[in-house]
C-alpha cells in the first residue's frame, strides 16, 4: 500500500486516520479546502494543503467528508478529483469482521467492530462508521453512509448515495432509494422511495429531498 492521504480534516477523516494507523498504514495527513486549517496539526497528522494538491502527489486517497446535512459532499469531490479508482484506499479497521463472500469497494471505511456477515456487498466510497452490522446477501451502493450503530437485515439493499443514520434498523429485504436519509433510531419495514427523508418508529416519510 502506497502512503495515504485523507480528503478531509473533520471528525470522520480524524476517525480514519485512527483506523489506518491500526491497520498499519502510513497516513502522511489530511487536505481540505479550508485555508484556515492548512499547515495546522490535527490528531497528530498535518493538514497539508487544499484538496486538489493530491493531483500533484502518487499517494492512495480516500475521501473523507459529509454529515447528513451535506452527505452528497464524498460524491462531489470524487467526481472533481477525476482520480482512477485504483488510486483509492480502502481502510478497514484490523477489529471490522468481514465474513466470507464479502467485498469491500475502492475510497471505502469499515470503522472499529464493523461486522459484514456473508456475502455482503459494499461498493465504493462507503462511510461505515463503528458498530454497524451488515447481515447475509447486503447490497451496499456507492456513496452510501451508515452511522454508527446501524442494524441491516439480511437481503436489504442501501441505493447508491442513500444515508442511514445512527441507530437505525432495516427490515430484511428492504431497499433504500438512491439518495434518501434514513433518521437515527429509526426502524424501516417498508421500501423508502429515492430521494427522501424517513424517520420513527416505524419509519415514515417526512419530507421529500433532491435525489443526490
Amino acid at each position: 500500500m502506497k502512503d495515504l492521504v485523507i480528503v478531509g480534516a473533520g471528525g470522520f477523516a480524524r476517525e480514519t486516520a485512527s483506523a489506518a494507523a491500526a491497520a498499519g498504514l502510513r497516513t502522511l495527513g489530511f487536505v481540505d479546502d479550508d485555508p484556515a486549517l492548512h499547515g495546522t496539526v490535527r490528531s497528530g497528522l498535518p493538514v497539508l494543503g487544499p484538496v486538489d494538491s493530491v493531483l500533484k502527489t502518487d499517494a492512495a486517497v480516500v475521501v473523507c467528508v459529509g454529515n447528513p446535512r451535506n452527505f452528497t459532499a464524498r460524491r462531489r469531490i470524487v467526481e472533481r478529483l477525476g482520480l482512477p479508482a485504483d488510486r483509492y484506499a480502502t481502510v478497514v479497521h484490523p477489529s471490522a469482521d468481514v465474513g466470507l463472500g464479502s467485498s469491500v469497494g475502492p475510497g471505502s471505511v469499515l470503522l472499529a467492530g464493523t461486522v459484514l456477515t456473508a456475502d455482503v456487498v459494499v461498493g465504493a466510497h462507503v462511510a461505515v462508521m463503528p458498530q454497524a452490522v451488515l447481515t447475509h446477501d447486503d447490497r451496499v451502493g456507492d456513496y452510501v453512509t451508515i452511522a454508527s450503530g446501524v442494524r441491516l437485515g439480511g437481503g436489504a439493499v442501501l441505493a447508491p448515495g442513500a444515508y442511514v443514520g445512527a441507530g437505525a434498523l432495516i427490515r430484511e429485504g428492504v431497499t433504500v432509494g438512491a439518495g434518501s436519509l434514513i433518521g437515527m433510531g429509526s426502524v424501516v419495514l417498508h421500501d423508502v422511495p429515492p430521494g427522501e427523508v424517513w424517520a420513527g418508529s416505524p419509519a415514515r416519510l417526512l419530507r421529500k429531498e433532491l435525489t443526490s
